[in-house]
């Protein structure tokens, strides 16, 4: 099995000590950082999330896999800015203004950093401006709001409204969580909505065009 491959199955094993090692060996033997990361890290993370969404793998494992992908993106990342490689997107996610859930979203940063962006999380209850002041500050390829209370909802429809307004061109919006439906995201103008996770990391990429693994 070739270091690469050995790098992606240490990730869906969660082993949070091979990966870095692994990483590690794969440098000494001048294996280019770019492959280490997309050929190795995030195919295991991306088959991590293909299990997760067949429901092979539940949040715990998930969780595991991601901090054994962190553990080995930490010690990549020197090696990647040398190498001038950069994140494929960048994402700004958050909890709507007066929602503090934020389980669904940290898994969901989780596994958009496992398809290869930058996340930037503003965490819980955020604002809409505040949404809009995070995608003026750096160029953003999407944007992803979660909540998981039915009477916070409308507040994704404001900040969805002030985004399009204010951003010209606004980025990609997508919305996630337990009360939300299709039918409501074509309703107030998101560009799609994640069922969970690992659908919602999938559908980051489609809205940005970086294709599916």
């Amino acid at each position: 099995m070739s270091v690469l491959a050995q790098i992606a199955e240490a990730v869906i094993n969660g082993d949070e000590v091979a990966t870095p090692k692994l990483i590690e060996q794969g440098l000494a033997a001048g294996t280019p950082a770019k492959d280490l990361l997309n050929e190795g890290l995030l195919k295991g993370m991306t088959e991590v999330g293909r299990r997760f969404r067949e429901g092979e793998y539940f949040v715990p494992e998930v969780l595991i896999a991601a901090e054994a992908m962190k553990a080995g993106t930490t010690l990549l990342k020197p090696h990647l800015a040398k190498a001038g490689v950069k994140p494929a997107a960048t994402a700004v996610i958050g909890t709507v203004r007066g929602d503090l859930h934020d389980i669904g979203k940290n898994l969901v940063a989780t596994m958009l950093e496992g398809a290869g962006f930058e996340v930037i999380d503003l965490g819980v209850d955020v604002s809409p401006e505040k949404f809009v002041d995070a995608c003026r500050q750096r160029p953003v390829h999407v944007v992803g709001m979660s909540a998981l209370l039915t009477t916070t909802m409308p507040m994704m429809a404001e900040t969805i409204k002030l985004l399009r307004a204010q951003l010209q061109p606004p980025p990609k919006l997508m919305i996630g969580g337990a009360p939300v439906t299709d039918e409501y995201a074509a309703k107030i103008g998101a560009d799609g909505y994640g069922r969970d996770a690992a659908t919602g990391a999938e559908l980051a990429k489609q809205l940005c065009r970086l294709g599916r693994n």
